[in-house]
C-alpha cells in the first residue's frame, strides 16, 4: 500500500510518501509558520524523487491535531482537497499518536509513551499510547494534572516509558518526582513517515476533521463574540 502522509499542525512542515514498512521519500523542516506556501512545492518535489504520480497512491494521510488553529487546517484542505480530486481515501491521524509511535519505534526498550505538547496557559495536549494501541486519548489538561492522568497506566504497564512533545521537559520532571523514570525520546515535532505508518492500520470513513481541545483563540468574520 502506497501511501503519501503530510503534517502541518504543529512547528513544522512533513511529508512522506511510504509503501508498507519502506519510506519512499520524506521531507521535514522545521517551521513555526509558512506551511500553506511551503507544503505542495514540498508534494510536489517528494513524489517525484519517489518516482511516483499521485493516481498510484492508495490511500492519503494528514495529522488533524492537537496543534495551531492555522497549521492544522492548511494540511486538512490541502489532503482533503487532493483525496477528492484523485478518488482516494484520506485517514486522520493525531500530532500526537505519530509522535508516540515514533518514540516507541526508536526505543524498544519502552513499553510505553507519553506525549505532551506545549498547549500554553499552564496546560498540554496530553496522550499516552502503547505500539499500534491507545492508552489515553488525546485532551487538555493542566501542566501539573499530567501525572494524576497517567498514573493508573503507570501501574498497570510499569515506570519504563519514553517521552517526547514540546512540553517533555517539563513532564519529565514531574514523572521522576513521583517516582517514574522517563526517558527523552528527543522527539519533539511529529514526522510524516509515522502518520503513514498509523493510517495504514485505520479504517478510512469520513473526511478527516481538525481535532480541537480548545476553542480559537481567534474568530472567524462574522461569529459572534
Amino acid at each position: 500500500m502506497k501511501i503519501l502522509a503530510v503534517d502541518t499542525a504543529l512547528g513544522a512542515c512533513s511529508a512522506a510518501v511510504v509503501e508498507g514498512t519502506r519510506v519512499l521519500g520524506e521531507e521535514w523542516r522545521e517551521m513555526p509558520r509558512g506551511h500553506a506556501e511551503a507544503l505542495a512545492p514540498m508534494v510536489e518535489v517528494l513524489m517525484r524523487g519517489a518516482g511516483l504520480c499521485f493516481a498510484q497512491l492508495d490511500r492519503l494521510a494528514v495529522t488533524t491535531g492537537p496543534g495551531t488553529f492555522t497549521g492544522q487546517r492548511v494540511g486538512l484542505a490541502f489532503m482533503r482537497a487532493l483525496a477528492l480530486a484523485l478518488k482516494k481515501p484520506a485517514i486522520g491521524v493525531t500530532t500526537l499518536d505519530a509522535m508516540a509511535e515514533e518514540a516507541l519505534a526508536k526505543d524498544e526498550s519502552a513499553g510505553w509513551a507519553i506525549i505532551a505538547a506545549d498547549a500554553k496557559r499552564g496546560e498540554v495536549y496530553l496522550c499516552a499510547r502503547r505500539r499500534m494501541a491507545p492508552l489515553l486519548a488525546p485532551l487538555l489538561v493542566t501542566l501539573d494534572s499530567v501525572v494524576t492522568h497517567i498514573e493508573a497506566a503507570a501501574r498497570e504497564l510499569g515506570s519504563r516509558v519514553v517521552v517526547a512533545g514540546t512540553a517533555a521537559d517539563s513532564v519529565i520532571s514531574l514523572l521522576r518526582a513521583a517516582g517514574l523514570q522517563p526517558l527523552d525520546s528527543e522527539i519533539r515535532q511529529p514526522r510524516a513517515r509515522y502518520v503513514a505508518f498509523l493510517a495504514a492500520s485505520l479504517e478510512a470513513s469520513s473526511p478527516p476533521k481538525p481535532l480541537y481541545l480548545r476553542p480559537p483563540d481567534a474568530k472567524l468574520p462574522g461569529s459572534s463574540s
